[in-house]
């Protein structure tokens, strides 16, 4: 596949995400828990070679008077002849799902990217408040609740292309986040269900990356591309809000991670055609606090040292085009989150989670510098949002 042919995809767009893309969730053991989240989806475009200009060889037209001999002239064009270029036709993008590039910001050029991603969640669970004498009887509160979350993730990016083979990128993210917690003390013999609801909206956690192609690539020849990525602790630290020592819930959610964190990654695209394989492998690493505090019935409560667990993620899909100006996409994201240590202890009830969520997404291109696309996430594990959508707009100014 040589390079024309692989600019009819595009490039991989670079969200979000989510968190996207999915959402990673680290437990701090304590009068507090934290919810740690990361997305998915792909961004990108290439400005296409022009295509060069077909002419349709003229029709042969033979006419002969029936009264003379002498035929007219051996050719006539059977409709106007084909004058200069024909107007360039440029192939679409692939329409991006995950947080990983193709071809890079072209240099000098800048792309402003606003998105809005919402994810919802169900969760039921019972909780036994209490211990056991017999492993059939137990003693103390049974509480089955039922939590309904909410999440709306609102984005300004913008991505700057540094060299032929270098871009960077920083993220702004604006959170709003709704809890609904249905509950029922089974064992007090309570008649009806008791409802509690927790909200919050900040900014989130600012994130800046880096990115920088290795290879040339080409025909039948992958593209290698390395990032890094620093999160900031922004957004409203979680162990800044209350949370209520009898329920365990939260007074009001933040709407951030509480850490810095640092994520390398190694991205492969490679062309196929009549399509392009793309795929990412990384590792979030988020760095330990000292002497965390948090707020439990409104009073500081002395946790120590906090080390969230570092999450390995790794993605891949397909991207199609449909014709010059739309494209599909098909991928999977999987993220495994690793033990949450407190003080140099895993807490017990600490444990690893599975995150895999399937995605589809389609992208039109709207003029020559700007693209719409939309991406649907589909959860396919317990810890993962049941859905989530997601709107981007990338524009090239």
């Amino acid at each position: 596949m040589n390079q024309e042919r692989l600019q009819q995809f595009g490039r991989i767009a670079l969200c979000a995400a989510t968190c996207t893309g999915s959402l990673v969730g680290a437990h701090a053991q304590g009068s507090h828990e934290s919810d740690l989240r990361m997305a998915g989806a792909t961004r990108g475009q290439v400005d296409p070679d022009p295509q060069p200009a077909v002419s349709r060889p003229p029709t042969l037209i033979a006419q002969a008077g029936a009264s003379s001999p002498t035929p007219e002239p051996s050719a006539r064009p059977s409709g106007p002849e084909p004058v200069g270029q024909a107007p360039e036709q440029r192939k679409p993008d692939v329409a991006p799902l995950f947080e990983q590039p193709g071809v890079l910001t072209p240099k000098g050029k800048f792309v402003f990217e606003p998105s809005f991603q919402y994810a919802y969640s169900t969760s039921n669970r019972v909780v036994l408040v209490g211990y056991t004498i017999i492993p059939a009887i137990v003693i103390g509160l049974i509480d089955v609740r039922e939590v309904k979350r909410t999440s709306i993730t609102t984005t300004l990016a913008g991505r700057y292309g540094l060299g032929n083979r270098a871009e960077m990128e920083f993220r702004l993210p604006y959170v709003l986040r709704n809890d609904d917690t249905v509950g029922r003390p089974l064992a007090t013999g309570a008649a009806s269900d008791t409802a509690f609801n927790a909200k919050g909206h900040d900014i989130g956690d600012i994130e800046l990356v880096g990115r920088y192609q290795l290879n040339d690539g080409g025909a039948d020849k992958p593209y290698f591309i390395s990032s890094l990525r620093f999160k900031t602790r922004t957004g409203k630290d979680p162990f800044e809000v209350n949370t209520e020592g009898i329920t365990g819930l939260q007074d009001e959610l933040p709407t951030g991670s509480g850490f810095y964190g640092l994520q390398p990654a190694l991205t492969v695209l490679y062309p196929s055609d009549p399509a392009v394989l793309f795929g990412t492998v990384s590792y979030l690493h988020s760095f330990a606090r000292d002497n965390v505090t948090a707020l439990n019935n409104n009073t500081p409560t002395f946790i120590g040292k906090v080390a969230p667990g570092g999450v390995i993620g790794v993605n891949f899909g397909m991207g199609l085009a449909l014709n010059e100006k739309s494209s599909f996409s098909i991928g999977y994201e999987h993220s495994l989150v690793l033990h949450t240590k407190v003080n140099g202890q895993i807490p017990a009830g600490n444990v690893r989670l599975q995150l895999g969520t399937l995605l589809l997404g389609f992208s039109h291109r709207l003029s020559e510098k700007q693209t719409v696309s939309f991406s649907l996430g589909a959860g396919l594990t317990s810890d993962t949002p049941n859905v989530t959508l997601t709107f981007r707009l990338p524009m090239t100014l």
